[in-house]
């Protein structure tokens, strides 16, 4: 295997491991697979064979035109975009919003604490049902939930029911953290994905940092409530365009593995049943292998109405309670395990920024007023803007090179080169902006380190989710359970960092933070190196795949 990829011993076919790029200098072991057999994209992507392979259904997800699946992403991003505003929005008005509730700054950055713990929570929760029912109810529930809460929260006359309107808000958040990356993962293909991923990450992250930008002007010239009030307003525009646009996306087809088997299967039947056109079968034998393939006739084309349900069936037969433990195992799978160091550790520390920023900017060298503290997130927003539009194409583009120079066949191990931008630009983000308010340098040096800090988590997060849906895509929603765990690391961090700094510094703390940073990038060498072989011993272990895989 080329650039320090160790081959496996032990599977011809490594779940994960694929012909991406239609060669003819593909390896030997691929080469029973009959690749005419096998659809391909279109146009300057004619020559990738689609993974996973479609059906032949209509109503297969992957099957829906490119301008309708944008459609689904645009609208659940730019609810995830208002999702990642709800945590940190308030942050510029935190001495202001503690004053008027009659409590400590510390204390209301707890609430955005209990937030972050309800999302980590209801997430074992959303998953079983969205995994079991599907998304599309997961998803109205949720829109919902955080309409209710901001109204509430708008109205909210004192710090307990204001906490109790961000808990009840925390608790609808957790699908759009999570089932955003199922969703692109039911309805697009993996040449497609690290783009797609890209958009709903910029939708968050810009949501993130671009809410507390405007909140500092809305707390300043209507005060703290029109915030909420706002919030309410655009999931009271969402909701309804969430409830007509957006169908059920979960489909149930075979794993690419299968698939293959089956095409290798069918070609064996195909040389030995005619010979002389071993390498062109026919259309009999062509739509006999849709016949098994998809197992059933071709289903007829739901109509817009039918397409409103929002019980579409049952689409697991595992039951509930294995769906609420599998997480738990899952999160000690190796590219698991890394997306939540990785993932968990890079958002945890950025939105310790939104929790210390207040306290830092508005006191002396800077003096910032409310509005202009908020004006800070004007730098993430722009980089972290930049940073997805670059890392979602770069990253595909990656994926199909890397793809073709390794003889068509793709390993997921792909998606990784890219985090080496976003370990240099983390190391200035992070350890910059501790040394710049340290040194009390202008106030433009540690809000260019902020963006940078944004910026690296943009890059990185292309490559973390990418490669799990490549690795695990049948396990994606346990997965990302799994790695949005990192809200229970978030809520212990913001829970005390206040206090942290006071004690010890913004130096000594974003020392510690960039230190740790630091070292769970390194970590992704190892599984550039090893990963195809843990892919291996995950699926050659037969206890685990029994409690992972059959109902």
């Amino acid at each position: 295997m080329p650039w320090g990829i160790l081959e496996d011993k032990h599977m011809d076919h490594v779940p994960g491991t694929i012909i991406l790029a239609d060669q003819t200098d593909v390896p030997e072991e691929y080469r029973n697979i009959s690749r005419e057999l096998l659809k391909h994209g279109t146009g300057r992507y004619s020559h990738i064979i689609l993974a996973p392979q479609p059906t032949d259904s209509p109503n297969d997800p992957l099957n829906w035109p490119t301008w309708k699946k944008d459609a689904i992403l645009v609208i659940v991003g730019l609810s995830a975009g208002v999702v990642g505003a709800y945590g940190p929005m308030l942050s510029p008005g935190f001495v202001e919003i503690a004053a008027a509730l009659d409590i400590t700054v510390n204390t209301l950055s707890q609430a955005t604490a209990w937030v972050i713990l309800l999302i980590g929570i209801s997430l074992f929760v959303f998953n079983p049902l969205a995994k079991k029912i599907g998304r599309r109810p997961v998803y109205v529930m949720s829109s919902i939930i955080l309409l209710t809460g901001s109204i509430w929260g708008s109205v909210a006359k004192n710090y307990s029911s204001f906490l109790g309107s961000r808990i009840w808000s925390g608790f609808g958040m957790a699908p759009y953290e999570v089932l955003v990356q199922c969703t692109i993962a039911d309805i697009y293909y993996v040449h497609q994905r690290a783009t797609r991923i890209a958009i709903w990450n910029m939708f968050l992250l810009c949501g993130i940092s671009g809410g507390a930008l405007i909140a500092g002007y809305i707390i300043e010239d209507q005060g703290w409530q029109w915030t909420l009030i706002w919030c309410a307003i655009i999931f009271g525009i969402l909701l309804p365009l969430v409830i007509l646009f957006v169908p059920e996306t979960a489909y149930r087809r075979q794993s690419y593995e299968q698939q293959l088997a089956t095409r290798a299967m069918t070609t064996r039947d195909a040389k030995s049943n005619n010979s002389e056109k071993k390498d062109a079968p026919s259309e009999q034998e062509s739509g006999r292998v849709e016949t098994v393939e998809t197992g059933a006739v071709v289903e007829r084309k739901d109509s817009y109405l039918r397409s409103l349900r929002l019980w579409t069936g049952v689409y697991t037969d595992t039951p509930l309670w294995k769906i609420f433990l599998r997480p738990m195992v899952v999160f000690f799978y190796p590219a698991v395990l890394w997306g939540f160091l990785l993932y968990g550790i890079t958002l945890s520390w950025i939105v310790v920024f939104s929790v210390v920023n207040a306290v830092i900017f508005t006191a002396p060298p800077y003096n910032f007023s409310v509005s202009e503290t908020g004006l800070i997130s004007l730098s993430p927003f722009i980089l972290t803007f930049i940073g997805e539009i670059a890392s979602g194409p770069l990253n595909d583009w990656v994926c199909l090179y890397l793809a073709k120079k390794n003889r068509g066949i793709y390993e997921p191990e792909f998606r990784l080169p890219p985090i080496i931008i976003s370990f240099l630009m983390g190391i200035a983000g992070f350890f910059g902006f501790g040394a710049t308010v340290h040194f009390q340098t202008h106030w433009t040096g540690p809000v260019l380190c902020f963006g940078l800090a944004n910026m690296s988590l943009a890059f990185s997060n292309a490559s973390i989710f990418g490669y799990i849906i490549d690795s695990h895509k049948e396990l994606s929603e346990e997965a990302f359970v799994a790695i949005n765990a990192r809200n229970l690391l978030t809520f212990g961090l913001t829970y005390f960092v206040n206090d942290w700094l006071a004690k010890d510094g913004v130096l000594a703390v974003f020392n510690v933070l960039g230190s740790v940073f630091v070292a769970v990038n390194v970590l992704t060498i190892p599984l550039w190196i090893f990963g195809k072989r843990f892919r291996s011993f995950i699926a050659r272990n037969k206890t685990l795949h029994r409690f992972m895989h059959e109902d």
